[in-house]
């Protein structure tokens, strides 16, 4: 039998069968397969039963495929909406604030200061970090003040906390985060190498200070969140684990990941400041220990209550329906079940990031 011929004439001769419904429709099908072909419709093969199945569905869901296709297209037509929309909105955003602040003209410095504050606080940060850090640290070598250290750490670390806390706290959102501010600081210190060690230096304390207090803030919000919110975020909690557990591990990775990617004087430099840093790093270890540990002991209850809620669900009607096809169909369900979590986390996480 030459298959393709016969999945172009099915699907032309169901297309020529009138009938008074569905059924009727198929049972014909069904009788030109055994005249035409002269195979018993209850011996069809694997693949011919495909052919017939899939002759039926697209046929017989065609307007509503249609009506799919169409549905998407306008979803990714509003997707590119909204991401013009949210742009022109940060970009209103900017213009408004330098409004407000040309507004405060004679308003003392330290009521500027606040304000800067509140725009650091308002505005979508990843996007425009690298020239936040750049203009920062320039800024501060341009005063040439006494307090060059002080100043570039504290705007590195309060750049690094509020950046990290605009989404979920992960490994990869830490590690581009980190790595951008590094980079960013290594390309200003190679054009000021009389200042490279203190522009490093400050750098590496201030990302270390601002993950610290990322990492506290997150702490603080576990002993407070809901417990719906603690269930979908149970799903993932192994990896939420690991990475909390080793965020030291990350900050070292980064150091010299950016050390090996920049000339050798910059990674003596990076080295020398790590070395220093030792200590320092303890307080990110303790901070995370410390996390984990009440993600433990905050988690044991309601891992409990989710696994129950799962059970509620795999006894579900649509769960009972798989149970007929057979066993290989509750794998199915134990994954629609997993995925549904992971979707609402996912959920949760780009509400964050906004």
């Amino acid at each position: 039998m030459n298959i393709e011929e016969f999945e172009r004439d099915l699907k032309n001769s169901y297309k020529s069968i009138e009938a008074s419904s569905i059924e009727e429709k198929i049972k014909k099908l069904l009788v030109h397969i055994e005249d035409e072909w002269t195979i018993d419709p209850n011996k069809l093969t694997l693949h011919e039963l495909k052919i017939l199945s899939a002759t039926v569905i697209d046929s017989e869901t065609l307007a509503l495929h249609d009506e799919v296709e169409e549905l998407l297209a306008k979803k990714e037509q509003l997707n590119r909406r909204i991401d013009k929309t949210s742009h022109e909105l940060q970009n209103a955003k900017y213009v408004l604030f330098d409004k407000i602040e040309e507004s405060l003209g004679g308003a003392p410095e330290q009521t500027i200061s606040k304000l800067h504050q509140i725009k650091l606080q308002s505005v979508d940060l990843f996007d425009m970090l690298n020239e936040m850090v750049e203009s920062a640290i320039i800024t501060a070598l341009e005063k040439n003040n006494q307090d060059i250290d002080e100043t570039v750490e504290e705007v590195i670390k309060e750049l690094t906390y509020e950046t990290i806390n605009e989404g979920a706290l992960n490994s990869i959102r830490i590690r581009k985060i980190l790595s951008s501010i590094l980079q960013t600081a290594v390309n200003v210190s190679e054009a000021t190498p009389n200042q490279a060690n203190s522009i490093l230096k400050s750098t590496m304390r201030g990302t270390k200070t601002g993950l610290v207090k990322s990492i506290s803030k997150f702490q603080q919000q576990l002993l407070y969140m809901p417990d719906e919110i603690k269930a979908i975020l149970l799903s993932d909690y192994d990896h939420t684990f690991d990475e909390l557990i080793h965020t030291d591990m990350i900050f070292t990775q980064v150091v010299n990941n950016i050390g090996h990617a920049n000339s050798a004087q910059t990674k003596q430099i990076l080295d020398d400041v790590s070395k220093g840093m030792k200590y320092d790093l303890e307080e990110l270890v303790h901070i995370s220990k410390e996390t984990v540990d009440i993600m433990k002991d905050k988690y044991q209850a309601v891992k409990k209550d989710a696994l129950q809620r799962g059970t509620k669900v795999l006894r579900s009607e649509k769960a009972q329906e798989a149970k007929r096809m057979g066993i290989e169909a509750w794998g199915i369900a134990r994954t629609a079940l997993e995925n549904a979590i992971k979707s609402a986390k996912n959920a949760m996480d780009k509400k964050d990031e906004k």
